[in-house]
């Protein structure tokens, strides 16, 4: 027998393939499979909620006050303050006087004198004045490394007295070692200036007894 042709050969394969599939039933099993037996159950529509939620509103109000008609709040009005600027004056230095550096070595030099006069119960030190302790910032710096050993390590409150028993109270900075307010005080009321000496003597935690010694004057040594 002569050969078959291509297209011979391949129907007779696909005959074959037929018949195979009957004898076994698959094209009844492939379209059961292709139609489903049930049909899924849509799910319960839910309700709508509704967009606006009225809610009862209860005023609390205590029993001090329920007999009371409820307060009406109406918008107040408050008028803005106006603080006046303060307006700065130059300080007139025209009259200043200053120390000569003669005038001023004498002066300390008394001071160092009397402060060796005080003993040593007590810490002391001396500080000559200039114009920005006395008629300018009146700002007095004090020795750091005094500060440092005997005054508070923070801000506080240090008196200073004076050769009469009157107290001034000062503003002490310890980060900056100095005195500020209250300082201006006992500068004017001792009409302190430039060259005088004075002698802080530490007679409490947060008190100076203190000596003046004027410039090109008699050295004070009332002790107390």
């Amino acid at each position: 027998m002569g050969k078959l042709s291509y297209e011979e050969c391949r129907r007779k394969r696909m005959e074959e393939n037929r018949k195979r599939m009957e004898a076994l039933n698959l094209p009844k099993l492939s379209q059961a499979l292709r139609t489903p037996s049930f049909k899924p159950s849509p799910s319960p529509k839910k309700p709508a909620k509704s967009s606006t939620v009225e809610k009862a509103v209860v005023v609390r109000r205590s029993g001090r006050v329920a007999n009371k008609p409820a307060p009406d709040y109406k918008e107040v009005v408050v008028e803005r303050l106006m603080i006046p600027r303060r307006i700065s004056r130059r300080r007139d230095l025209s009259n200043r006087v200053y120390a000569s550096d003669e005038a001023r070595a004498e002066a300390l030099e008394k001071a160092e004198n009397l402060e060796l006069t005080l003993g040593t119960d007590f810490p002391t030190f001396t500080k000559s004045m200039l114009p920005s302790h006395v008629s300018g910032g009146f700002w007095l710096g004090l020795s750091v490394h005094f500060c440092k050993t005997h005054l508070p390590k923070r801000d506080d409150v240090i008196t200073l007295i004076d050769e009469e028993g009157d107290e001034y109270p000062t503003v002490y900075l310890a980060r900056k070692t100095g005195l500020s307010g209250g300082w201006k005080g006992f500068a004017v009321a001792h009409e302190l200036a430039d060259g005088d000496a004075l002698v802080f003597q530490l007679i409490r935690p947060t008190a100076f007894k203190v000596y003046i010694v004027r410039v090109n004057g008699p050295e004070q040594t009332n002790q107390q």
